[in-house]
């Protein structure tokens, strides 16, 4: 919520306030100041936006954190070095094992466009701890070529990543690490619909399933292994169909009991919709799926409900989405 949001940016000031006291917070109420929220093009709230140099132009927006510790990580990091500089085994293993995840840049040198989209992408990432290193031993103790990303998951490589000179896409790898702070399937509910559309992957797939049916378990595996491929390209969401409050997104979807289990597939830019063809959730059909979506091949699901017996009674035709095309055109 806004209040708690509040409290968390309150509470990141409180603490710069000692750490870095050139650094000043200031919160608006754009509901009374429409010239500043024209000036800034403000659309969401709540929003964050960081100004250097005392230039009120382009300031950067500081998006999807949510906690003091994540704010004064994203500040730090703007304002300093973003990534830890490791010069020995010791202290990589302490960064590898200090939390649950972990981003090390592994370089052949410290001075290259690999290294320096890196960084770039540790400024947009507070959530993880980054490291880098150029140290021929680091490497060699973990068997890792050099310019090369690597995520650790509690300790163990997760994702390898070869980084090649200049060729990296700064915002596909933000989106690719970012995803590493959410399960590699995120089921939705209240607590995670902010994390889902905090994550820059404007395209999710979305699994709709009753969690306690006896085909379940097989379905999520399948789902899981597909997720595991695409990561960083789509987002992988489970939706309970038993789950109550999860009404309004089978309503948006136009998902009735007889259709589960269903896969969609969103983009969130267009609010365009996609189906699944296959009825079965086999790994081979999402894939499959996926693939065609990514290459732009796979059809617009334009949701309708059935042709009515008595369409043609009157001079007036009913007219819904699937009698639409044949008798107009």
């Amino acid at each position: 919520s806004s209040q708690n949001f509040s409290e968390e940016f309150a509470e990141a000031a409180r603490q710069l306030r000692k750490e870095a006291p050139r650094i000043q917070f200031g919160k608006i109420d754009v509901t009374h100041q429409h010239d500043l929220r024209k000036e800034f093009n403000i659309q969401a709230f709540p929003s964050v936006k960081f100004f250097v140099n005392g230039s009120r132009e382009d300031p950067i927006d500081c998006k999807g954190v949510r906690k003091a510790s994540t704010f004064i990580t994203w500040v730090k990091r703007r304002t300093g070095p973003s990534t830890v500089l490791i010069n020995s085994t010791d202290q990589a293993e302490a960064i590898i094992k200090a939390d649950d995840l972990a981003v090390i840049g592994f370089f052949r040198e410290l001075h290259n466009d690999s290294v320096e989209v890196f960084s770039e992408t540790a400024r947009d990432v507070p959530e993880l701890p980054f490291g880098m290193t150029a140290s021929e031993d680091i490497c060699a103790n973990y068997g890792i070529q050099r310019n090369s990303l690597v995520v650790f998951k509690k300790g163990k490589p997760v994702h390898h990543e070869v980084l090649e000179n200049g060729g990296q896409n700064k915002l596909g790898l933000t989106r690719l690490i970012k995803t590493f702070t959410l399960d590699l399937v995120t089921e939705y509910n209240i607590e995670t619909s902010v994390k889902i559309f905090d994550v820059p992957v404007e395209n999710h797939i979305l699994l709709f399933t009753p969690t306690k049916s006896e085909t379940f378990n097989e379905i999520y595996e399948n789902y899981q292994s597909a997720a595991a491929e695409f990561r960083g390209k789509i987002l992988f969401v489970l939706v309970d169909t038993n789950e109550a409050r999860n009404g309004r997104i089978f309503e948006y979807f136009r998902i009735r009991d007889i259709d589960v289990p269903a896969v969609r597939i969103l983009n969130l830019t267009g609010d365009a919709k996609y189906k699944m063809p296959a009825d079965e959730v086999t790994v081979e059909n999402l894939k499959e799926f996926c693939q065609s979506y990514l290459n732009g091949k796979a059809k617009q699901h334009l949701p309708s409900e059935e042709i009515p017996q008595d369409w043609d009674k009157t001079p007036v035709k009913v007219l819904v989405g699937k009698n639409f095309n044949s008798i107009i055109f």
